[in-house]
Parts: structure tokens; sequence; C-alpha cells
């Protein structure tokens, strides 16, 4: 599988990045080192966090996940080997929270010194913070390039109209534009993106990095029924998807996933990736035989018949 461009910002990934989320919350530091050298075997080299991973965990208080990160690039010193994409602007507790210059100048040392390393290849603003200036936040960014301490910037969670501002303001200004979106999609969540987003991004040769690949698990065939629900931690946010339209697409997935003889993970993570304009979609693993499970999709080349069953069952 070739490396798929993020953007124009030079920097190439594998089209699979593994979600940092899990780190610090359902699994633990040794659980998680134990993934990432497979991950790394596996030949993958793209790990996308965010500094506010993992507060919601009682006793956390956000960081978990880049300091596990952080831990096992200073013991296995394999920086060189990986992409790591990271977060800012999401509430860290306090006053810490949004796009200002003065947050994200202190937020971008908080990670660095978690993450262990001099630069961050990709730092996205996590969410649109309409209460700061866009040239303000990006006049930011352009400066940590210029120091070194970002390679380059994306954006999370942004609407089209926004995200065409903020690249119109990159452009008057001469400053540093988003590479990519990190936007919810999916086979089951589509129409936002699609309608909204996908333009945008493929109009400005945008790189999309998607979150919730496979809708919280739903889409791995796991949670079929209510009975399923408390099958994990993210069990409840699973319950709307247990309607006419997502039994729909687990039956395509199921017959697609017999056809080329995998999971229905594998198969839901491979339609994203045939998506035009996709650089990645992230999904995480909780064990190393999940992992080896979902990053088969990144080998997978589905048939146009395949995609098309696909995407009657999710359309909208």
């Amino acid at each position: 599988m070739e490396k798929r461009e993020i953007g124009k910002s030079g920097i190439k990934v594998l089209p699979f990045a593994f979600g940092g989320n899990v780190f610090g919350w359902t699994i633990d530091e040794q659980t998680s080192f134990g993934i990432l050298d497979a991950f790394v075997d596996l030949g993958l080299d793209f790990i996308d966090t965010a500094d506010v991973y993992s507060t919601w965990k009682p006793g956390n208080k956000g960081g978990e996940s880049e300091a596990i990160i952080g831990s096992w690039l200073k013991k296995r010193g394999n920086r060189d080997k990986v992409i790591i994409a990271t977060k800012v602007g999401k509430p860290m507790g306090d006053d810490k929270k949004g796009l200002s210059k003065a947050y994200i100048t202190k937020a971008v040392e908080a990670s660095l010194k978690r993450l262990q390393t001099d630069s961050i290849d990709l730092y996205q603003s996590h969410y649109d913070d309409q209460d700061t200036p866009l040239t303000e936040t990006l006049e930011t960014y352009t400066n940590l390039i210029k120091q070194g301490k970002v390679r380059a910037i994306g954006a999370s969670n942004y609407s089209g109209e926004r995200l065409k501002e903020a690249l119109q303001v990159s452009k008057d200004n001469n400053l540093v534009a988003y590479q990519c979106l990190q936007p919810e999609y999916n086979l089951y969540d589509r129409e936002h993106y699609e309608k909204e987003l996908e333009p945008v991004c493929l109009e400005n040769n945008i790189g999309v990095i998607s979150y919730y690949s496979l809708a919280s698990g739903f889409l791995t065939g796991k949670y079929r029924s209510e009975n399923d629900l408390s099958k994990s931690a993210r069990g409840q946010g699973i319950k709307k998807y247990l309607n006419a339209r997502g039994y729909k697409i687990l039956a395509a997935l199921d017959e697609v996933a017999g056809e080329y003889n995998t999971k229905p993970a594998t198969i839901a993570l491979a339609w994203v990736i045939a998506r035009p304009g996709i650089t990645a979609p992230i999904a995480s693993a909780t064990s190393i035989k999940q992992l080896k499970e979902t990053t088969e999709a990144i080998n997978l080349k589905l048939s146009s018949d395949a995609i098309a069953v696909l995407n009657k069952a999710g359309s909208y």
C-alpha cells in the first residue's frame, strides 16, 4: 500500500491512524506498549492522540495518552519511525482551553514534554474556537512551525464554512494553512461529511483523517442487540445505531466480509480508505488480535461492486 500525503504538508503516512484515545483509559501502559510495538512491527507509522485524552476516566487529568506514547518513544528510541499527531483546544481543567496565542503557546510545550519529543508532526485544532480570531490562532501556529516545534497543522470538528474561512485567512495573511480535517465519518455517519465537508476538502486538497471510523465499534459487528451493549466501556454510545438502517449496514458488511474472507471491521475501514480524499481512517484497538484484524484494511482493495453494496446499505 502506498503512503498518502497529509494535504500538501510533505508528510506521508500509510492510510491507517492508530487512535490513541485508549491509552490510559481502557488499556494501561504495559498493554499500550505491546500494541504500539505490534503496530510498528506491522510496518505502520501514524499515531493520533490529543492532550485531553483521557480526562473522562475517573482519576485522570488529561495528558495520559501523550505521556504513554512519549514513554514508549523514549524507551524504544524509534521516534523517526512514526508520525505523531496530537490536538489542542478542548478543556483541560481550570482555564486551559481554546485556541488563543497564550494558551496554544503553553499547551504545545506541555504536549512536547509529555511526548518526550522536540517536534510534533501534526498539531491539530481540536475544535473551532469562535472566541479567538482565526488570524491569532494561525499566526501562533506559523511561529511554532518557524521554531521547529510543529511540522504541519490540521483542524478537527470544523464546519465546511469555517474551514474555508480559515484557509482564506491563511492565504490573505501569508500564514501556514490547515493541511487536513479530522471529521466524524464512517459507513453509518455519512451525510454531514459527504454533503458539507467533502467538497471543501477535495477542492482545497485538504487531507481527511476520519474519527469514529468504526462508529464507536458498531461496525465491527460486535454489537447486534441491546444485550451486547455491556460488552465494553463504549457500549452505551452504540445504542443509537441499533435501528433498521444500522442492521442493513451490518448485513452488507457481513456479506462483503464473507466474500473477502475477513472481518466486518476490516471491510468498514477499507470502505473509508477507498473514499476519494481520505488520507487515513482512525481506529483504536485494545488487543494485538484486534489490531491485526483492523489494519488488514490497508491491504484490501474493495471491488466497485462491493463498494456499491456497502453504499446502498448505508445510503441516507
